[in-house]
């Protein structure tokens, strides 16, 4: 019964899917009013890579970044939330071919930015501006890892999908895996980023 001791490979990713699916929950609940969103996409990378580092408690690692980080963050979601928006609404509502190039070309930038800036925000100290700018120039630096988080909430959007539209039921369980599941796989491939930037 070596899997169930406290230090054994299955134990350690159990207790991670469940830090994942509780960050998920405190994610969900303080994204309500909408514009905090951001600061609960920051907090939710902070608590997930101090989890898997053994850093305390997941419920207090959320909520201390989630204040330090709530301005900053706001302000990098009014951007993303609208520029988000904007790109879903021109691809919905605005089927003009010419626009097919604007639309790939903001979809791009979009998710480059997204990926990373919560992040960065999350790990490293810098003014709004050079965040935002780090954000891209990591996206595009490190392209490789940039598809590779894309892919991962790309699979995670197209499973709500399917459920969605063929198993209703599993929309539950989906909700509640959710961006938190996938920022438990996001942390190592930004931390293999990061590292040597720490270790400057």
């Amino acid at each position: 019964m070596k899997f169930l001791s406290p230090d054994s490979g299955f134990m350690r990713g159990l207790s991670d899917a469940v830090d994942a699916i509780w960050i998920n929950i405190l994610m969900l609940v303080t994204s309500i009013p909408i514009i905090t969103i951001g600061a609960a996409l920051t907090a939710g990378h902070d608590a997930v890579r101090r989890t898997l580092s053994g850093e305390g408690t997941a419920t207090r690692n959320y909520f201390k970044a989630f204040r330090s980080n709530f301005a900053k963050s706001t302000g990098y979601w009014l951007i993303f939330g609208t520029t988000g928006t904007l790109c879903v609404y021109s691809w919905i509502v605005l089927q003009i071919t010419p626009l097919l190039i604007p639309k790939f070309a903001l979809t791009i930038v979009w998710l480059i930015g997204f990926e990373w800036v919560w992040a960065l925000q999350a790990r490293f100290e810098n003014s709004f501006w050079r965040t935002l700018g780090n954000a891209f120039v990591f996206g595009v630096s490190n392209i490789g890892h940039t598809l590779a988080l894309v892919a991962i909430d790309a699979v995670y959007v197209a499973l709500l999908v399917a459920s969605w539209v063929y198993m209703p039921q599993g929309l539950f369980l989906l909700l509640i895996l959710g961006y938190g599941t996938m920022l438990m796989l996001h942390s190592p491939i930004l931390e293999h980023v990061f590292r040597k930037y720490i270790s400057k």
